[in-house]
């Protein structure tokens, strides 16, 4: 079994935090002064950074929470990694305070000029208005650092003492937490992303959204665990097996994210209502539809023809690359979701694009290595032998 006696070092975690917290540095200076030539640009970038970012935070507890409640080996083995991802929460609530002052730069309904000329928005105005947005995003936060907060206290008591009643508990807290969660998230996405285009509306977006970000989550996961086999003392524990598992669940959640957005398109489309199709027309009827193009390439038929045989699932770098390229695709799904919307005429690629997800990226990566570095690489008491018999 893996204890704190043999618990494994991360030397390269280590160098890739302070890297990463360089790179955030950097990144921030860089924002600064894109924020004070081009605020509304900035703010647009800002805000698809950090949909990302934190989508792979909330999709972590969402994993996490699903284990509790199914068990799974493969779980354990990246429970650490999810873990720690939803220890950047903190950092995101503080992140969240640029785009609390400049609502009105990316929202129409946060502008009272607005909303004296469109009808739409007077009638949703009692939804739509700035306290009551800052109220709901607020209990949005403090319902996932709580979720957070006692997935990971519990869970160290459960590897302190294993035999008692914990497992049952964070079962239970799964249950109710996972539920939270989903109307939480869906309520944030219609908030942050759908109220972007204010006359459309979509009853399935929230699960998309949802289900992005728990794809995001396993990619990210994944490159860690890609990682953690290099460790001796951890290279028989990821078994190809376990790997397998990665890549199912990968595959999984990649035919879920399509089909739904396939059939929301496809019914939408149908129906060929003004309203309804307002979101979809500049993804689709633009230059943004090569944006569209790549996600459709390499979000989704490349790793899904990858994931399909099963040789590829097992082997430990082929996988890690297929899920690097979903991971960053993840991140042009982000941008996909909401730039489009504020940048109707066409697809146009500012500076501040690039520059502020890597810089906020950097800080988000820097507090989550951070973390996992100072926690075991396993959770204690783990059954290893169980882990390297599962599948052969």
């Amino acid at each position: 079994m893996i204890t704190r006696q043999n618990e494994p070092s991360l030397p390269l975690i280590s160098r890739v935090q302070r890297f990463s917290l360089l790179v955030g540095i950097i990144g921030l200076m860089l924002s600064g002064v894109g924020a004070y030539f081009q605020y509304q640009q900035f703010l647009v970038s800002y805000l698809f950074a950090y949909i990302f970012w934190i989508g792979i935070s909330l999709g972590s507890l969402a994993i996490l929470m699903i284990h509790y409640l199914t068990g799974g080996t493969w779980g354990l083995l990246i429970r650490r990694p999810l873990e720690a991802a939803t220890w950047a929460l903190p950092l995101m609530v503080v992140l969240f305070i640029p785009l609390a002052v400049g609502l009105s730069e990316v929202y129409a309904w946060a502008r009272p000029e607005e909303i004296a000329n469109n009808s739409l928005l007077q009638k949703k105005n009692w939804y739509l208005n700035i306290p009551f947005f800052l109220v709901r995003s607020t209990t949005y936060f403090i319902i996932w650092l709580g979720i957070a907060y006692c997935l990971s206290s519990w869970s160290r008591k459960q590897d302190k003492n294993p035999k008692t009643g914990i497992v049952l508990g964070l079962q239970r807290l799964s249950g109710g937490g996972l539920i939270l969660l989903s109307l939480s998230v869906t309520f944030a996405a219609i908030d942050w992303v759908m109220s972007l285009v204010p006359e459309w509306t979509s009853t399935i977006f929230g699960f998309i959204f949802g289900i992005s970000q728990m794809l995001a989550a396993m990619t990210f996961a994944v490159i860690i665990a890609g990682y953690l086999s290099n460790i001796k003392i951890l290279s028989e524990t990821f078994s190809p097996a376990i790997f397998h598992d990665f890549g199912n669940i990968l595959l999984m959640f990649i035919l879920l994210w399509v089909y739904l957005f396939y059939m929301e398109y496809l019914i939408v489309w149908s129906g060929n209502l003004p309203r309804e199709i307002s979101w979809y027309v500049p993804r689709v009827e633009s230059s943004w539809r090569w944006v569209s193009m790549l996600l459709i390439v390499f979000y989704f038929i490349i790793p899904f023809v990858a994931l399909l045989f099963r040789s590829l699932k097992r082997t430990r770098s082929t996988l890690v690359g297929i899920a690097a390229i979903i991971f960053l695709s993840s991140l042009v799904n982000s941008f996909w979701l909401v730039v489009p919307s504020l940048r109707i005429e066409g697809f146009e690629l500012y500076w501040t694009d690039l520059v502020v997800p890597i810089g906020m990226g950097g800080f988000w990566l820097a507090v989550v290595l951070w973390r996992l570095q100072n926690v075991y690489s396993l959770p204690a008491r783990i059954p290893v032998e169980e882990a390297m018999e599962h599948g052969r």
